[in-house]
Protein backbone atom coordinates (compact mmCIF):
# COMPACT_ATOMS: atom_id res chain seq x y z
CA UNK A 1 0.00 0.00 0.00
CA UNK A 2 1.42 3.97 -0.96
CA UNK A 3 -1.22 5.42 1.47
CA UNK A 4 -4.56 5.70 2.81
CA UNK A 5 -7.31 8.28 1.22
CA UNK A 6 -10.58 10.15 3.00
CA UNK A 7 -13.71 8.88 1.24
CA UNK A 8 -15.11 12.33 2.11
CA UNK A 9 -12.34 15.39 1.79
CA UNK A 10 -9.67 13.61 -0.07
CA UNK A 11 -7.37 14.46 2.48
CA UNK A 12 -4.07 11.67 2.69
CA UNK A 13 -2.35 9.76 5.28
CA UNK A 14 1.19 8.28 4.79
CA UNK A 15 1.20 4.50 4.77
CA UNK A 16 2.43 4.22 8.14
CA UNK A 17 -0.78 6.60 9.98
CA UNK A 18 -2.12 4.48 12.91
CA UNK A 19 -5.29 5.71 13.27
CA UNK A 20 -8.18 4.25 12.13
CA UNK A 21 -10.55 7.16 10.24
CA UNK A 22 -9.18 10.93 8.72
CA UNK A 23 -7.95 12.86 10.92
CA UNK A 24 -9.16 15.75 9.58
CA UNK A 25 -12.55 15.55 9.06
CA UNK A 26 -13.19 11.83 10.65
CA UNK A 27 -13.98 10.28 7.23
CA UNK A 28 -13.59 6.87 6.45
CA UNK A 29 -10.19 6.05 5.00
CA UNK A 30 -9.71 4.17 1.52
CA UNK A 31 -6.38 1.98 0.52
CA UNK A 32 -4.33 3.52 -1.70
CA UNK A 33 -2.05 0.91 -3.95
CA UNK A 34 -0.24 1.66 -6.49
CA UNK A 35 0.12 0.14 -10.14
CA UNK A 36 2.86 -2.72 -9.06
CA UNK A 37 0.76 -3.41 -5.78
CA UNK A 38 -2.03 -4.11 -7.47
CA UNK A 39 -0.71 -6.29 -10.06
CA UNK A 40 1.59 -8.34 -7.62
CA UNK A 41 -1.69 -8.98 -5.46
CA UNK A 42 -3.99 -10.10 -8.41
CA UNK A 43 -1.19 -12.38 -9.30
CA UNK A 44 -0.72 -14.09 -6.42
CA UNK A 45 -3.37 -15.89 -3.78
CA UNK A 46 -4.48 -12.57 -1.10
CA UNK A 47 -5.10 -14.40 1.58
CA UNK A 48 -2.18 -16.54 3.09
CA UNK A 49 -3.21 -20.04 3.78
CA UNK A 50 -0.59 -20.67 5.81
CA UNK A 51 -1.66 -18.55 8.49
CA UNK A 52 -5.30 -18.96 7.76
CA UNK A 53 -5.54 -22.31 6.88
CA UNK A 54 -8.95 -22.25 4.93
CA UNK A 55 -10.38 -21.64 1.35
CA UNK A 56 -11.41 -18.47 1.73
CA UNK A 57 -13.16 -16.71 -2.11
CA UNK A 58 -12.63 -18.04 -5.05
CA UNK A 59 -16.13 -19.19 -5.41
CA UNK A 60 -18.10 -20.00 -8.39
CA UNK A 61 -19.54 -17.90 -10.95
CA UNK A 62 -22.84 -19.37 -12.04
CA UNK A 63 -24.34 -18.83 -15.58
CA UNK A 64 -28.37 -18.54 -14.56
CA UNK A 65 -29.77 -19.23 -17.98
CA UNK A 66 -33.35 -20.46 -16.63
CA UNK A 67 -33.21 -17.93 -13.87
CA UNK A 68 -32.66 -15.36 -16.97
CA UNK A 69 -34.75 -17.01 -19.13
CA UNK A 70 -38.06 -16.29 -16.73
CA UNK A 71 -37.63 -11.89 -17.55
CA UNK A 72 -35.67 -12.43 -20.69
CA UNK A 73 -32.09 -11.59 -19.46
CA UNK A 74 -29.53 -13.63 -21.66
CA UNK A 75 -26.65 -13.51 -19.53
CA UNK A 76 -27.52 -13.53 -15.74
CA UNK A 77 -24.58 -15.42 -13.51
CA UNK A 78 -24.71 -15.99 -9.99
CA UNK A 79 -21.50 -15.09 -7.99
CA UNK A 80 -22.19 -17.92 -5.13
CA UNK A 81 -20.63 -17.13 -1.92
CA UNK A 82 -22.71 -18.78 0.19
CA UNK A 83 -19.36 -21.49 -0.07
CA UNK A 84 -17.45 -19.39 1.72
CA UNK A 85 -15.70 -21.14 4.55
CA UNK A 86 -18.68 -19.02 7.07
CA UNK A 87 -21.10 -19.12 3.99
CA UNK A 88 -21.52 -15.64 3.44
CA UNK A 89 -19.24 -12.88 1.85
CA UNK A 90 -18.05 -11.51 4.53
CA UNK A 91 -14.96 -13.80 4.65
CA UNK A 92 -12.75 -12.07 2.45
CA UNK A 93 -12.83 -9.12 4.88
CA UNK A 94 -12.42 -10.94 7.95
CA UNK A 95 -9.09 -12.26 6.27
CA UNK A 96 -7.56 -8.96 5.58
CA UNK A 97 -8.34 -8.32 8.88
CA UNK A 98 -7.34 -11.12 10.70
CA UNK A 99 -3.83 -10.86 8.55
CA UNK A 100 -3.97 -7.69 9.63
CA UNK A 101 -4.30 -7.90 13.30
CA UNK A 102 -1.73 -11.31 13.28
CA UNK A 103 1.19 -8.76 11.89
CA UNK A 104 -0.03 -5.75 14.78
CA UNK A 105 0.45 -8.73 17.29
CA UNK A 106 -3.47 -8.37 18.56
CA UNK A 107 -4.87 -11.53 20.51
CA UNK A 108 -8.35 -9.99 20.55
CA UNK A 109 -10.01 -8.87 16.95
CA UNK A 110 -14.20 -7.66 17.63
CA UNK A 111 -16.73 -6.66 15.25
CA UNK A 112 -20.20 -5.06 15.78
CA UNK A 113 -22.59 -6.81 13.55
CA UNK A 114 -26.38 -8.09 12.23
CA UNK A 115 -24.89 -11.56 12.33
CA UNK A 116 -22.36 -12.45 9.48
CA UNK A 117 -19.61 -10.35 10.29
CA UNK A 118 -19.51 -11.69 13.22
CA UNK A 119 -19.99 -15.47 12.15
CA UNK A 120 -17.07 -14.94 9.52
CA UNK A 121 -14.79 -12.97 12.05
CA UNK A 122 -15.58 -16.04 14.62
CA UNK A 123 -14.53 -18.52 11.75
CA UNK A 124 -11.74 -16.81 10.13
CA UNK A 125 -9.92 -15.92 13.47
CA UNK A 126 -10.75 -19.40 14.82
CA UNK A 127 -8.50 -20.64 11.83
CA UNK A 128 -5.70 -18.59 12.52
CA UNK A 129 -5.76 -19.26 16.46
CA UNK A 130 -7.37 -15.63 17.40
CA UNK A 131 -10.07 -14.85 20.20
CA UNK A 132 -12.88 -13.18 18.52
CA UNK A 133 -15.69 -10.76 20.12
CA UNK A 134 -19.01 -10.34 18.53
CA UNK A 135 -21.59 -7.29 19.20
CA UNK A 136 -24.57 -8.22 17.85
CA UNK A 137 -28.05 -6.42 18.27
CA UNK A 138 -30.72 -8.21 20.22
CA UNK A 139 -32.90 -9.43 17.30
CA UNK A 140 -29.53 -11.28 15.51
CA UNK A 141 -30.94 -14.82 13.71
CA UNK A 142 -30.18 -17.37 16.02
CA UNK A 143 -28.15 -19.55 13.27
CA UNK A 144 -25.50 -16.96 12.86
CA UNK A 145 -25.38 -16.42 16.54
CA UNK A 146 -25.20 -20.33 16.80
CA UNK A 147 -22.33 -20.24 14.24
CA UNK A 148 -20.30 -17.62 16.24
CA UNK A 149 -20.03 -19.37 19.57
CA UNK A 150 -19.31 -22.56 17.99
CA UNK A 151 -16.12 -20.75 16.21
CA UNK A 152 -15.44 -20.26 20.16
CA UNK A 153 -16.44 -16.40 19.77
CA UNK A 154 -17.65 -14.42 22.47
CA UNK A 155 -20.98 -12.89 21.57
CA UNK A 156 -23.00 -10.51 23.12
CA UNK A 157 -26.18 -9.15 22.37
CA UNK A 158 -26.96 -5.75 22.86
CA UNK A 159 -30.16 -4.07 23.71
CA UNK A 160 -31.33 -1.93 21.03
CA UNK A 161 -30.06 -1.77 16.92
CA UNK A 162 -27.08 -2.77 15.32
CA UNK A 163 -26.06 1.16 15.38
CA UNK A 164 -26.30 0.53 19.07
CA UNK A 165 -23.77 -2.55 18.53
CA UNK A 166 -21.44 -0.58 16.46
CA UNK A 167 -21.24 2.33 18.48
CA UNK A 168 -20.22 0.01 21.80
CA UNK A 169 -17.90 -1.93 19.87
CA UNK A 170 -16.18 0.60 19.10
CA UNK A 171 -15.91 2.56 22.65
CA UNK A 172 -14.85 -1.05 23.88
CA UNK A 173 -12.24 -1.38 21.43
CA UNK A 174 -10.62 1.84 21.99
CA UNK A 175 -10.71 0.92 25.67
CA UNK A 176 -9.95 -2.45 25.92
CA UNK A 177 -7.23 -2.21 23.02
CA UNK A 178 -9.19 -4.97 20.76
CA UNK A 179 -8.24 -4.77 16.83
CA UNK A 180 -11.55 -3.79 15.44
CA UNK A 181 -12.90 -5.11 12.23
CA UNK A 182 -15.93 -3.38 11.94
CA UNK A 183 -17.08 -1.75 8.52
CA UNK A 184 -15.87 1.44 8.07
CA UNK A 185 -13.48 1.76 10.47
CA UNK A 186 -11.28 -0.71 9.13
CA UNK A 187 -10.48 0.32 5.88
CA UNK A 188 -8.76 -3.29 5.39
CA UNK A 189 -12.32 -4.48 5.46
CA UNK A 190 -12.67 -3.09 1.78
CA UNK A 191 -9.10 -4.87 0.78
CA UNK A 192 -10.55 -8.14 1.37
CA UNK A 193 -14.03 -7.72 -0.64
CA UNK A 194 -12.54 -6.04 -3.41
CA UNK A 195 -11.12 -9.15 -4.16
CA UNK A 196 -14.78 -10.74 -5.38
CA UNK A 197 -14.47 -8.44 -8.19
CA UNK A 198 -11.35 -9.75 -9.37
CA UNK A 199 -12.73 -13.30 -9.06
CA UNK A 200 -15.44 -12.46 -11.50
CA UNK A 201 -12.90 -11.10 -13.79
CA UNK A 202 -11.22 -14.18 -13.47
CA UNK A 203 -14.50 -16.53 -14.14
CA UNK A 204 -15.32 -14.79 -17.14
CA UNK A 205 -11.80 -15.23 -18.85
CA UNK A 206 -10.58 -11.54 -18.47
CA UNK A 207 -14.52 -9.94 -19.70
CA UNK A 208 -15.88 -7.17 -18.05
CA UNK A 209 -19.16 -8.01 -17.02
CA UNK A 210 -22.03 -4.81 -18.09
CA UNK A 211 -23.69 -4.93 -14.23
CA UNK A 212 -22.91 -6.44 -10.67
CA UNK A 213 -25.97 -6.14 -7.89
CA UNK A 214 -25.00 -6.11 -4.92
CA UNK A 215 -26.91 -6.81 -1.43
CA UNK A 216 -26.18 -3.51 0.25
CA UNK A 217 -26.83 -2.58 4.02
CA UNK A 218 -23.65 -0.67 5.55
CA UNK A 219 -21.91 -0.12 2.24
CA UNK A 220 -18.64 -2.16 2.34
CA UNK A 221 -19.45 -4.79 -0.16
CA UNK A 222 -20.79 -2.39 -2.58
CA UNK A 223 -17.65 -0.30 -2.00
CA UNK A 224 -15.08 -3.12 -2.30
CA UNK A 225 -16.88 -4.56 -5.19
CA UNK A 226 -15.98 -1.25 -6.85
CA UNK A 227 -12.98 -0.82 -5.51
CA UNK A 228 -11.81 -3.93 -7.39
CA UNK A 229 -12.80 -3.45 -10.63
CA UNK A 230 -11.17 0.43 -10.77
CA UNK A 231 -7.75 -1.35 -9.41
CA UNK A 232 -8.30 -3.30 -12.72
CA UNK A 233 -8.59 -0.64 -14.59
CA UNK A 234 -5.49 1.34 -12.96
CA UNK A 235 -3.22 -1.29 -13.48
CA UNK A 236 -4.14 -1.95 -17.30
CA UNK A 237 -5.44 -5.03 -16.82
CA UNK A 238 -9.17 -3.74 -18.16
CA UNK A 239 -10.27 -1.25 -20.64
CA UNK A 240 -13.56 -0.67 -18.98
CA UNK A 241 -15.94 -0.91 -15.84
CA UNK A 242 -18.66 -2.45 -14.91
CA UNK A 243 -21.66 -0.80 -13.69
CA UNK A 244 -22.29 -1.53 -9.48
CA UNK A 245 -26.08 -1.41 -8.81
CA UNK A 246 -26.97 -1.22 -5.24
CA UNK A 247 -29.73 -3.79 -3.83
CA UNK A 248 -31.80 -2.72 -0.58
CA UNK A 249 -34.87 -3.07 1.52
CA UNK A 250 -37.31 -0.75 1.52
CA UNK A 251 -37.39 -0.86 5.06
CA UNK A 252 -33.66 -0.11 5.19
CA UNK A 253 -32.40 1.88 2.28
CA UNK A 254 -30.08 4.88 3.08
CA UNK A 255 -27.92 4.59 0.41
CA UNK A 256 -30.85 4.09 -1.71
CA UNK A 257 -32.13 7.43 -0.78
CA UNK A 258 -28.95 9.32 -0.59
CA UNK A 259 -27.76 8.08 -4.65
CA UNK A 260 -31.56 9.28 -5.27
CA UNK A 261 -31.21 12.91 -3.54
CA UNK A 262 -28.08 13.80 -4.99
CA UNK A 263 -28.11 12.45 -8.58
CA UNK A 264 -28.46 14.92 -11.00
CA UNK A 265 -26.94 17.77 -9.15
CA UNK A 266 -23.91 18.54 -10.72
CA UNK A 267 -20.37 18.30 -9.83
CA UNK A 268 -20.62 16.89 -5.92
CA UNK A 269 -18.65 18.16 -3.13
CA UNK A 270 -18.38 14.66 -1.27
CA UNK A 271 -17.34 16.53 2.17
CA UNK A 272 -20.27 18.49 2.15
CA UNK A 273 -22.63 15.20 1.25
CA UNK A 274 -25.76 13.94 4.05
CA UNK A 275 -26.55 10.47 4.57
CA UNK A 276 -29.91 9.93 4.77
CA UNK A 277 -30.74 7.57 7.66
CA UNK A 278 -33.44 5.54 8.49
CA UNK A 279 -35.17 3.33 11.39
CA UNK A 280 -34.09 -0.15 9.61
CA UNK A 281 -37.02 -2.76 9.78
CA UNK A 282 -36.35 -5.43 7.19
CA UNK A 283 -36.44 -8.98 7.27
CA UNK A 284 -33.00 -9.14 5.48
CA UNK A 285 -31.12 -8.45 8.45
CA UNK A 286 -27.98 -8.80 6.69
CA UNK A 287 -28.72 -5.46 5.19
CA UNK A 288 -30.74 -3.80 7.99
CA UNK A 289 -29.43 -0.45 9.24
CA UNK A 290 -30.14 2.83 10.06
CA UNK A 291 -26.52 4.95 9.24
CA UNK A 292 -24.80 2.86 6.65
CA UNK A 293 -21.10 2.84 8.12
CA UNK A 294 -19.49 2.71 4.90
CA UNK A 295 -22.34 4.61 3.16
CA UNK A 296 -20.19 7.82 1.54
CA UNK A 297 -17.87 5.22 -0.33
CA UNK A 298 -20.86 3.18 -1.50
CA UNK A 299 -22.58 6.10 -2.83
CA UNK A 300 -19.71 7.70 -4.52
CA UNK A 301 -19.02 3.84 -6.07
CA UNK A 302 -23.38 3.81 -7.32
CA UNK A 303 -22.80 7.13 -9.40
CA UNK A 304 -19.54 7.05 -9.80
CA UNK A 305 -20.37 3.81 -11.84
CA UNK A 306 -23.36 4.88 -13.29
CA UNK A 307 -25.25 2.24 -11.64
CA UNK A 308 -28.64 2.12 -10.06
CA UNK A 309 -30.10 2.31 -6.49
CA UNK A 310 -32.92 0.11 -6.07
CA UNK A 311 -35.15 -0.57 -2.80
CA UNK A 312 -37.91 -3.53 -3.36
CA UNK A 313 -40.10 -4.37 -0.53
CA UNK A 314 -39.50 -7.62 2.17
CA UNK A 315 -42.54 -9.07 -0.07
CA UNK A 316 -40.43 -9.02 -3.21
CA UNK A 317 -37.58 -10.51 -1.36
CA UNK A 318 -38.85 -12.92 0.18
CA UNK A 319 -40.40 -14.52 -3.26
CA UNK A 320 -36.99 -14.06 -4.82
CA UNK A 321 -35.78 -17.14 -2.27
CA UNK A 322 -37.40 -19.99 -3.64
CA UNK A 323 -37.18 -18.39 -7.36
CA UNK A 324 -33.78 -18.34 -7.43
CA UNK A 325 -33.10 -21.48 -5.40
CA UNK A 326 -35.70 -23.59 -7.89
CA UNK A 327 -34.19 -22.40 -10.71
CA UNK A 328 -30.35 -22.43 -9.63
CA UNK A 329 -30.02 -24.56 -6.76
CA UNK A 330 -28.46 -21.79 -5.11
CA UNK A 331 -30.38 -21.69 -1.95
CA UNK A 332 -30.17 -17.12 -0.86
CA UNK A 333 -30.80 -15.99 3.00
CA UNK A 334 -32.97 -12.85 2.56
CA UNK A 335 -30.69 -10.25 1.87
CA UNK A 336 -28.55 -12.61 -0.97
CA UNK A 337 -32.29 -12.88 -2.83
CA UNK A 338 -32.26 -9.27 -2.75
CA UNK A 339 -30.16 -8.51 -5.96
CA UNK A 340 -32.26 -11.31 -7.96
CA UNK A 341 -35.51 -9.10 -6.62
CA UNK A 342 -33.37 -6.13 -7.45
CA UNK A 343 -33.06 -7.40 -11.82
CA UNK A 344 -36.63 -8.04 -12.19
CA UNK A 345 -37.64 -4.69 -10.87
CA UNK A 346 -34.79 -3.14 -13.34
CA UNK A 347 -35.96 -5.49 -16.16
CA UNK A 348 -39.49 -4.12 -15.39
CA UNK A 349 -38.76 -0.76 -15.62
CA UNK A 350 -36.56 -0.80 -18.65
CA UNK A 351 -32.93 -0.33 -16.94
CA UNK A 352 -31.62 -3.98 -17.80
CA UNK A 353 -31.24 -4.41 -21.47
CA UNK A 354 -31.52 -8.18 -22.52
CA UNK A 355 -28.56 -8.69 -23.80
CA UNK A 356 -26.61 -6.92 -20.81
CA UNK A 357 -23.77 -9.20 -18.68
CA UNK A 358 -25.29 -8.92 -15.59
CA UNK A 359 -23.93 -10.93 -12.10
CA UNK A 360 -26.10 -11.25 -8.98
CA UNK A 361 -23.83 -11.04 -5.74
CA UNK A 362 -25.45 -14.14 -3.72
CA UNK A 363 -23.95 -13.23 -0.01
CA UNK A 364 -24.88 -15.63 2.35
CA UNK A 365 -26.70 -18.84 2.91
CA UNK A 366 -30.65 -19.70 2.84
CA UNK A 367 -29.81 -21.60 6.41
CA UNK A 368 -28.48 -18.69 8.28
CA UNK A 369 -32.16 -18.03 8.52
CA UNK A 370 -34.63 -20.61 7.89
CA UNK A 371 -37.40 -18.98 9.78
CA UNK A 372 -37.46 -16.28 6.65
CA UNK A 373 -37.26 -19.05 4.04
CA UNK A 374 -40.27 -21.08 5.62
CA UNK A 375 -42.57 -17.88 5.22
CA UNK A 376 -42.67 -18.40 1.49
CA UNK A 377 -41.46 -22.24 1.05
CA UNK A 378 -44.18 -23.14 3.94
CA UNK A 379 -43.53 -26.93 5.65
CA UNK A 380 -44.11 -30.31 4.60
CA UNK A 381 -47.50 -31.81 5.11
CA UNK A 382 -47.79 -34.64 7.10
CA UNK A 383 -49.19 -37.98 5.50
CA UNK A 384 -49.88 -41.30 6.70
CA UNK A 385 -47.12 -43.97 5.79
CA UNK A 386 -49.42 -45.60 2.36
CA UNK A 387 -49.39 -45.26 -0.90
CA UNK A 388 -53.05 -44.12 -0.68
CA UNK A 389 -52.36 -41.14 1.18
CA UNK A 390 -49.26 -40.17 -0.80
CA UNK A 391 -51.43 -40.97 -3.79
CA UNK A 392 -54.21 -38.19 -2.13
CA UNK A 393 -51.43 -35.88 -1.26
CA UNK A 394 -50.24 -36.18 -4.48
CA UNK A 395 -53.80 -35.13 -6.36
CA UNK A 396 -54.46 -32.85 -3.67
CA UNK A 397 -51.77 -30.43 -4.24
Amino acid sequence: MNAYRCFACDTTQAADFSGWTCPSCGGNLDVVNGEDTILEQVRKSPFDTRRIPLQIGNTPLYPAERLGQAIGLRNLYLKDDTVNPSASSKDRASAAVVLRALDAGADIVSVASTGNAGSSLACIAAAAGLQAMVLVPENAPIAKLTQAMSFGAKVLAVRGSYDDAFDLCLAASEQFGWFNRSTGVNPFTREGKKVCAWEIWASLNGRVPDRIVVPTGDGNILSGMWKGWCELKAAGLIDRLPKIDCAQSAGSDAISRTVLGIRGGGVIDWATVQMATVSAQTVADSISVDRPRDGLAAVRAVIESGGEAVAVPDSEILAAIPELAAATGVFPEPAAASPWAVVKRMVTEGKIAQDEVVVCLVSGNGLKDIASAQKVAGLPRLIDPSLEALEAALISQ
